[in-house]
């Protein structure tokens, strides 16, 4: 066979080359396209698809526009106003820079770009297949028109799925722009009807918009820093977990990223009160110098890549962490305001605890409740004992399961068996924290082939691996030893974990994979030693076990992700009983 000429390919080509990078799908066009408008200061964006984006994008903005000179450079390959050099690059903040994402579009649809800028007198339209510049009307900002994506490269658009499925996915591309930007207004009209308005407003008004009610019912808002890395936005408690991964956003300085480093730390920061397969939920978002992060690994920018990758994934592991983890005593007691003349008790007095003996043969316990609400029977006094016990005091035991409680808000129910055993799980984690893990010697070392990445892993990794209580060494060329584990791991399978160890020795922090197999030992334990279903309890060990519940992390969960606690308001008691209507 005879070779072939080396020759250059032609401009088209390239750019449809590059546009099987940039142009996925519809969805991909109108990333790119809500990025530019974004860059160029748009604080309105209008966008109109039809058929799933395939027939028509069309993406109106009042941004800065672009001049009638520029017009044709817009449209060019590898041509930008975001960078000029290499420094420019390395601390890139514009959500776009590669200038590329318009020259592949046009190079897989017909494109019309019209623009104005604040000093023109009018817009300018360019049309991309000619270059034919022409005046239009148009207020200052700028109309792209994106029309019968790959109708030159019909193999491609085979791979598109159904226009339902193809406007989801643009869709979720909006709703990740309009999360990124909450001050941005934002409409979207899918063949003539519209289906999104966002009016600006505040990251909580827009998290609302988007989740809705129940999402924010469950967040906990977290905001912590750190040098200069800063992680803020919402984080959902277990509760409100999910199937998928639906309602997981991350955003670095701005730019929605699927980053396995990012996803592996909230991941992590969630095991350990997370049920089964059960999904977290949460928008975060992760700030830190442009200079700290490479946003410049794909065509598409959805990923990056860390300067400081294990201090990045410590930072953000522990941050989470602290924050679905609070104890109750941290959190701040709901209060219940009352319209009290809907109700038949006097005036200012609903709501506060107040204690009737029922004519029950519960003496020991009438006894303990009027001691313990004695100051409610005077509204003038100091407030009742439960504005410092978010879980209020035990009132009885239900079936030797449920223990019930009252509140400032209203009836609490807690699982005991449940409650006791997350006490117990976090009381064995911090005695095994506070000193070195105790190691047990294997009698018959474990050994197992490895590769040369596994074995210069355990040599780079030897201090990092005593340290956690391993003692592991090269046996042969290609054969690892393991003579010492943890004592609590020693009941596991010593080699996939050690496999799994030095896997994740290369991205992550080393203690992580420690500490899941730990837990999960340790969990048992708890789970075996908490009290059982049945067992009556006096008052006074309920009213214990809700006070180590206030002061226990996760305690809204145990050991296996279930709930410990719910509440019924008396709004909602109200509302089962009729109550004012």
């Amino acid at each position: 066979m005879l070779a072939r000429l080396i020759h250059p390919l032609p401009d088209l080509l390239i750019s449809q080359i590059a546009a099987g990078e940039v142009v996925e799908r519809p969805a991909s066009v109108l990333k790119e396209l809500l990025e530019n408008s974004l860059d160029a200061g748009a604080s309105r964006i209008d966008v109109h698809l039809d058929e799933g984006g395939v027939r028509l994008i069309r993406i109106a903005d009042n941004g800065g526009g672009i001049g009638r000179d520029d017009l044709p450079a817009a449209l060019a390959r590898h041509a930008t106003s975001k960078i000029a050099s290499l420094e420019d690059l390395e601390r890139v903040a514009t959500l776009g820079f590669r200038g590329e994402a318009l020259a592949s579009i046009a190079a897989v649809a017909r494109v019309h770009l019209t623009s104005r800028t604040a000093t023109a007198d009018h817009a300018w339209k360019i049309r991309a297949d000619t270059q034919a510049i022409e005046p239009a009307a148009l207020s200052q900002g700028t109309v792209v028109d994106v029309a019968d994506l790959y109708f030159n490269t019909p193999a491609r658009r085979k791979f598109l799925k159904s226009a339902q499925t193809e406007f989801a996915h643009c869709d979720e591309a909006l709703r990740r722009v309009a999360l990124a930007r909450p001050e941005l207004t934002v409409s979207l009209a899918h063949n003539g009807a519209v289906r999104r308005r966002l009016p600006a407003g505040d990251l909580q008004r827009r998290t609302r918009d988007l989740f809705g009610e129940d999402f924010l019912d469950y967040a906990r808002d977290i905001d912590v820093r750190a040098g200069d890395l800063r992680l803020h936005g919402y984080a959902a408690l277990p509760a409100y977990s999910r199937a998928g991964r639906d309602e997981q956003y991350c955003f670095v300085n701005g730019r929605f990223v699927r980053d396995k480093l990012l996803s592996h730390a909230c991941r992590e920061a969630y095991a350990d009160v997370l049920h089964g397969s059960r999904q977290p939920a949460y928008v975060l978002f992760l700030e830190l110098d442009p200079a700290g992060v490479d946003v410049n690994v794909h065509p598409a920018k959805t990923e990056v890549r860390f300067r400081e990758s294990r201090g990045v994934h410590q930072f953000v592991f522990h941050a989470l962490s602290r924050c679905i983890a609070a104890p109750l005593a941290a959190a701040s007691t709901p209060t219940l305001s009352y319209d009290a003349a809907r109700h038949d008790e006097a005036p200012g007095t609903r709501g506060q605890p107040r204690q009737h003996s029922l004519g029950m043969a519960e003496p020991a316990a009438a006894a303990y409740l009027d001691f313990a609400w004695q100051a409610a029977s005077s509204p003038a006094e100091s407030g009742p004992p439960q504005q410092q016990a978010p879980l209020g005091y035990a009132l009885a035991q239900l079936h030797g399961i449920y223990i019930l409680a009252q509140g400032a808000s209203g009836l609490i129910l807690v699982d005991m068996h449940a409650a006791h055993e997350r006490i117990l799980y976090e009381k064995l984690k911090t005695t095994l924290d506070t000193a070195p893990p105790p190691i047990q010697p294997l009698l018959i070392p474990a050994l197992f082939s490895a590769s040369e990445t596994e074995l210069a892993c355990v040599v780079e990794h030897a201090d990092t691996l005593a340290a956690l209580g391993f003692e592991i060494a090269p046996a042969g060329p290609r054969q690892l030893a393991v003579r010492a584990v943890p004592s609590v791991l020693s009941s596991s399978d010593i080699v996939a974990l050690v496999r799994a160890l030095l896997a994740d020795l290369k991205d992550f922090p080393a203690s992580t994979v420690i500490e899941t197999r730990r837990n999960e030992l340790l969990a048992t334990m708890a789970c075996h030693g908490a009290v059982r279903a049945r067992r009556q309890l006096t008052l006074p060990e309920m009213n214990a076990l809700l006070r180590d519940m206030e002061a226990t992390e996760r305690a809204d969960q145990c050991n296996h992700g279930r709930p410990t606690w719910t509440q019924l308001t008396l709004a909602d008691l109200d509302r089962l009983f009729l109550r004012g209507r």
